[in-house]
C-alpha cells in the first residue's frame, strides 16, 4: 500500500465528521426559517371582534345602601299537625294542588272516637233525665215547704240533690262536645285558600298528637325576609326602597319596601330581620327562594363591570382593553358588588368611553392584532374567532 493512499484513510473520519456538521447547520438554518416563518403567520392572525363582543365603559347609578339576604317566603302560612292520635286512612291532596278553605285534605281513623262519643251522648241524656227528676222532687217539696205540709230540711236536701244532677248534666254535656270536637279532628282540612306546599303523611302511618301533616301557603302574601348587619341600623327606617334580585328569577330585578324592623338582634349573627313588601303585583309564586340586594339610602355614579368581563389571578383582577387596533391586558381595582345587577364596582383602571371584551377567551395574547366586523359574523365567539381565522389561513 502506498504511503499517499495510507495518508487518505488516515483523513476519512476527520472529513465525514465535517460533512455531518455542515448537514445539520444546513437543517437547523432550515428549521429556524420554517420556525420564525409560522411566527410570522401566527401573529398576523387577527382576532375578529363585532360589536357585540365588546362593552363600552359608561356611568351607572350604584346602591351604596347596606346589603340585605333572605328568602321568599309567605305571611300567610299554616303548619297544619294531627290534634288526635289515628291511623292516617285517606290522604286526599298532593303537593303544589291549589286548595279552598274547608276542602279536605286527609281522614284519620275515627272508630275509637265515635265510641266515645255515643258513649258521651249516652250520660248526657242519662245526666239530663236525673236533672229533671231532682228539679220536678225539689219544686214539690217548695211548694209543700209554704203549705206547712214539709219541712225546710227536706227542702234544702231536695235542692241540693237538684243542683247535683244540674252538675252532673253540665259535665255530660261537656264530655259529649269533647268527643264531638275531637271527631271532627279526624278530618284534617284547609285553613284558608292556598296552595298544599307539602305534604308529610301518607295513608297508613299513625299519626301521633303533634305529628306535622300539611303545610298550606298563600302565595298571594308573598315577602322578602331579610338579614342586615346590625352595624347598618341606623342606615335603615320603615318605608325605604330595597331593589334585590331573586335566586332562580335572573330575568327580573324586585322592588319592595321595608315595612318593619326587627327591634333585636340575633345573639349568634348579630344580623336584624327586615321584613319587605313586594311592589303590588310584582311578588314571585314560589316560596323558600334565596334573594339578594340592597337598601337604597344613597347612590352614586361609577364605572359599573359584569364579572363575565374580568379575568382573576389570585387577588389581582384584569380586563381586555380595545387599543386601537390591538389588545392589551389592563389590571383594575375592583369596589363592592351590586347584588342586583351582580356587577362590580371599578375604583380604578378603567375610564368612561374605554372598550373591553365582554367574554374574554383563555387563548388571548396581550399586544394581539383585532379587527372590526359587522354583526353578522358575531356568531363566532371573541374567544374562538382567532382559531377559526387560524384554521382559515392553514387552509
Amino acid at each position: 500500500m502506498t504511503r499517499p493512499f495510507q495518508n487518505a484513510l488516515r483523513a476519512l473520519p476527520a472529513l465525514l465528521t465535517l460533512v455531518l456538521a455542515l448537514g445539520l447547520s444546513a437543517c437547523g438554518k432550515d428549521s429556524g426559517k420554517k420556525d420564525s416563518s409560522a411566527d410570522a403567520g401566527k401573529s398576523s392572525i387577527a382576532l375578529l371582534l363585532a360589536p357585540e363582543d365588546q362593552i363600552t365603559m359608561s356611568l351607572a347609578d350604584f346602591s351604596s345602601g347596606p346589603v340585605i339576604t333572605g328568602s321568599i317566603q309567605p305571611e300567610k302560612r299554616a303548619d297544619l299537625r294531627a290534634e288526635v292520635s289515628a291511623v292516617v286512612l285517606q290522604v286526599l291532596k298532593e303537593n303544589g294542588e291549589l286548595v279552598k278553605r274547608g276542602d279536605l285534605l286527609a281522614r284519620l281513623d275515627d272508630s275509637s272516637i265515635r265510641e266515645q262519643l255515643t258513649s258521651a251522648d249516652e250520660s248526657a241524656r242519662v245526666a239530663a233525665q236525673s236533672f229533671e227528676q231532682a228539679e220536678r222532687q225539689y219544686q214539690r217539696l217548695k211548694t209543700l215547704q209554704a203549705q206547712g205540709m214539709s219541712s225546710l230540711q227536706a227542702t234544702e236536701d231536695a235542692e241540693q240533690r237538684r243542683n247535683n244532677a244540674q252538675g252532673d248534666q253540665v259535665a255530660a254535656k261537656a264530655r259529649a262536645a269533647q268527643a264531638r270536637q275531637q271527631l271532627q279532628r279526624t278530618e284534617v282540612r284547609a285553613p284558608f285558600d292556598g296552595i298544599l306546599s307539602e305534604r308529610k303523611v301518607s295513608a297508613g302511618d299513625t299519626a301521633l298528637v303533634g305529628k306535622e301533616l300539611f303545610k298550606v301557603i298563600d302565595p298571594r302574601s308573598m315577602r322578602f325576609e331579610g338579614l342586615v348587619s346590625a352595624d347598618r341600623m341606623s342606615d335603615l327606617k320603615p318605608g325605604q326602597t330595597v331593589s334585590f334580585s331573586v335566586n332562580g328569577l335572573d330575568e327580573k330585578n324586585f322592588s319592595g319596601k321595608i315595612r318593619r324592623i326587627e327591634a333585636a338582634a340575633n345573639a349568634t349573627t348579630r344580623q336584624l330581620e327586615v321584613l319587605v313588601d313586594f311592589a303590588p303585583g310584582s311578588a314571585p309564586k314560589v316560596a323558600g327562594l334565596y334573594a339578594e340586594g340592597r337598601v337604597e339610602t344613597g347612590s352614586v355614579s361609577s364605572l359599573m363591570l359584569p364579572d363575565s368581563a374580568l379575568l382573576r389571578a389570585g387577588d389581582e383582577a384584569f380586563v381586555w382593553v380595545i387599543n386601537g387596533e390591538v389588545l392589551k391586558k389592563t389590571p383594575i381595582k375592583l369596589g363592592e358588588r351590586d347584588a342586583r345587577r351582580g356587577e362590580f364596582v371599578v375604583l380604578s383602571g378603567l375610564k368612561a368611553g374605554e372598550r373591553i371584551l365582554r367574554k374574554p377567551g383563555s387563548n388571548l395574547q396581550d399586544g394581539q392584532m383585532i379587527k372590526q366586523v359587522a354583526s353578522p359574523q358575531a356568531s363566532i365567539p371573541a374567544g374562538a374567532a382567532s382559531a377559526a381565522r387560524a384554521a382559515s389561513a392553514g387552509k
